[in-house]
């Protein structure tokens, strides 16, 4: 009866649009991977939506209620905290304003994704853990999209700072990334444009890469990696083109501390007058807790506002000022050259994302992408702190073009990469733009990390390209010959053994070591701890050497913790890092910002299970005439139930740096799929 209520719901939903599955199919290939095949775009969508709903529908679900603002309803107190933000932010009221502004043909591929996963729920009420997720429609999905594009762009670090009155008042690094990498034909052996996309994500979890081949009647014909909920490709190549996203940091959200009216706290002053803050209500239905919660949520003329102990602060960002960027990433994927394809990064609608790109036609570029404001350049302001929120001299409204973005067109060089480093830092120094032509608050990069710095070493005396060497570089484990951290360590290096008789044998494990992150280096697990306890040790720190004592005292935590953990300091790096999936736990090659990287956390027994690192890689050569060539892994595979085949298959060749071929040749994926079906209502597929 229960089950029978649930699909009357459905079939009563306005939201469920028009689409015969019965025009889609799904073809699953060896490795699970979903090929999805359509007439039409939007029945595309529908496909994906509903093979990724197969694999991983519980994730699928909690991306639903987030535009719903109903994460607490499923996660309690957890979820109530997206919850504020969805509303903090006005993420639902900016979907309704701009609307009106998105294409029909986009609309179009949002509705039948949203159908999809609509139907699948319906087809599948046993598998629903979160009954208020379904129905949905199209405008919640979109503000999942922009709450997930917010947190991203760094809302999930700004606000607890203010929350936690870690901002300034007035009165008075990274490591973790991404890679990618385009050559261009004239510089490699081939005379074939190469392409890697390598995404440093985590390895599960809802911003985890999924991967997907969709192609339509329409002009769209795509593989790549999506996070899930999307409907479409975030990275991946076409027939004719393809991009690599990795994560940048441009200055693009601000901190303004309002002047309020000592006779009235809903009132700030600007431009010389008393205003009042909007508020309103947000109402949360917290897990296990009956009464729903009401919480004030306030608005400004900068935008999403809190009161705190130390003050009034808003909190202005482009990421919540346009709801497009999905509609931007769908012109990525059906552009089929680069005049089109740079056409469509010229909405400026996504707010960040450094794009490395390669096609057929002999074109390689790379742009340090960003929804940039245009800021007033009155030296008065300091841009990069907390900013008066009085005044209209601090408030933005227009963003700067495309044009004015760090970007680079068929260097003389032959090739660009970017490793989350500095885009004046792409290619070769003769090559290279020069910074000072460039606002630098607006917070580009001007460091070079250890992967950039290693890239470097690794293109050293390279005239042309092989393609084995072009892959080689993507998974080396070595870092380069000299470190490149926030913290020096050269103390740490340099410890006398005589002195610490007692450390000796993590000190000599650590100075004999060969900097590469391979199972089987003792002195990678020295470096491991190491990294993890200096890390916190001087978190948020200014940028320094340690000295000798805080050496000596990371060498005695190493010892301590070992003994403590293993009963032994002789151990390697497999021992002490896991990659693990369900019950099977194998031992761990990389470490943070290598080019094959890996971060880890506590797991079991004193060991660390990586988390975050090395994800979906994908290779790709453009050769002339015909499709491209491609090859990809993800970490472990295409589907996150345990009982599927496909849970873990891919798990080996990615611990070995093994890739599967990949094609966007219909012909070849139906002759060799595993699968091939129809998504099929009321029946499981």
């Amino acid at each position: 009866m229960k089950n029978f209520l649930l699909v009357l719901l459905f079939l009563n939903s306005a939201a469920i649009a028009q689409i015969n599955p019965a025009n889609i199919t799904i073809a699953r290939d060896s490795f699970g991977v979903p090929h999805i095949f359509a007439p039409t775009d939007p029945e595309v969508a529908y496909g994906l939506a509903w093979a990724h709903a197969e694999d991983d529908f519980t994730t699928l679900q909690l991306m639903i209620l987030s535009g719903k603002g109903k994460m607490a309803s499923a996660l309690g107190k957890k979820g109530a905290q997206a919850d504020y933000v969805v509303n903090l932010l006005r993420c639902r009221q900016l979907v309704e304003d701009q609307w009106n502004t998105l294409s029909p043909d986009f609309i179009k591929l949002v509705d039948g994704y949203v159908q999809g996963l609509n139907d699948y729920a319906k087809s599948h009420p046993e598998a629903i853990k979160y009954k208020k997720a379904f129905p949905f429609n199209n405008k919640e999905y979109l503000t999942a999209g922009l709450f997930s594009l917010s947190i991203f762009c760094g809302v999930d670090r700004t606000l607890p700072k203010i929350l936690g009155g870690k901002v300034g008042t007035i009165p008075g690094f990274s490591s973790e990334g991404s890679n990618a990498f385009a050559f261009h034909p004239s510089k490699t052996t081939t005379g074939e444009a190469f392409l890697a996309i390598n995404a440093h994500q985590p390895v599960e979890g809802p911003v985890a890469f999924y991967e997907a081949h969709l192609q339509s009647e329409q002009g769209w014909n795509i593989l790549g990696g999506l996070f899930p909920g999307a409907c479409l490709v975030f990275h991946g190549t076409n027939e004719n083109l393809g991009w690599a996203h990795t994560v940048n940091s441009p200055d693009i959200i601000d901190i303004y501390q309002l002047q309020m009216n000592p006779a009235n706290n809903n009132q700030y002053k600007f431009d010389g007058e008393w205003l009042d803050l909007e508020v309103r209500k947000a109402r949360i239905k917290i897990k296990g807790i009956p009464i729903a919660i009401s919480k004030k949520v306030y608005w400004s003329k900068y935008g999403a506002t809190v009161k705190t102990t130390n003050g009034v602060f808003s909190m202005r960002l482009p990421a919540n000022m346009d709801c497009k960027a999905l509609e931007e990433w769908y012109r990525m994927n059906k552009a089929r050259n680069y005049t089109e394809f740079y056409k469509a990064v010229s909405m400026t609608s996504l707010p960040m994302f450094n794009i490395v790109y390669a096609d057929r036609h002999d074109t390689i570029f790379y742009i340090s992408n960003a929804k940039l404001p245009i800021r007033n350049p009155d030296p008065a302001y300091n841009w990069k702190g907390t900013l008066p929120g009085n005044t209209s001299a601090t408030l933005w409204t227009k963003f700067k073009p495309v044009a004015e973005l760090p970007q680079y067109t068929n260097p003389a060089s032959g090739f660009l990469f970017n490793t989350n480093h500095s885009p004046f830092l792409a290619t070769d120094e003769k090559s290279n733009l020069n910074a000072v032509q460039y606002d630098l608050k607006d917070g580009f990069e001007t460091y070079n990390n250890n992967r950039s710095a290693r890239v470097t070493e690794l293109m050293k005396g390279v005239n042309k390209m092989d393609y084995e060497h072009f892959k080689k570089i993507k998974f080396d484990r070595q870092y380069p010959a000299e470190f490149v951290f926030p913290y020096g360590i050269d103390s740490l290096i340099n410890l006398s053994v005589s002195e610490y008789p007692l450390l000796k044998e993590v000190i000599t494990q650590l100075q004999q070591w060969d900097h590469r992150a391979v199972v089987n280096s003792k002195g990678a697990a020295v470096f491991l701890l190491a990294y993890e306890y200096i890390s916190k040790k001087l978190n948020n720190l200014p940028t320094r050497e340690l000295t000798k004592s805080e050496s000596v005292e990371t060498y005695q935590y190493i010892n301590d913790y070992m003994l403590a953990n293993f009963g032994t300091v002789d151990l390697t790096l497999g021992d002490i890092q896991k990659l693990a999936r369900g019950n099977d736990a194998r031992p761990g090659d990389g470490l943070p910002d290598i080019l094959a990287a890996a971060y880890s956390k506590p797991y079991l027994n004193g060991t660390r299970n990586i988390t975050t690192g090395d994800a979906y890689i994908c290779f790709v050569r453009y050769p002339k005439q015909g499709l491209p060539i491609i090859e990809s892994i993800n970490t472990f595979g295409a589907s996150q139930l345990p009982n599927s085949p496909h849970y873990k298959d891919q798990m080996t060749m990615f611990q070995n740096q093994q890739t599967k071929h990949m094609t966007l040749d219909k012909k070849e994926v139906l002759q060799y799929a595993e699968k091939i079906y129809q998504p099929m209502l009321n029946k499981k597929s």
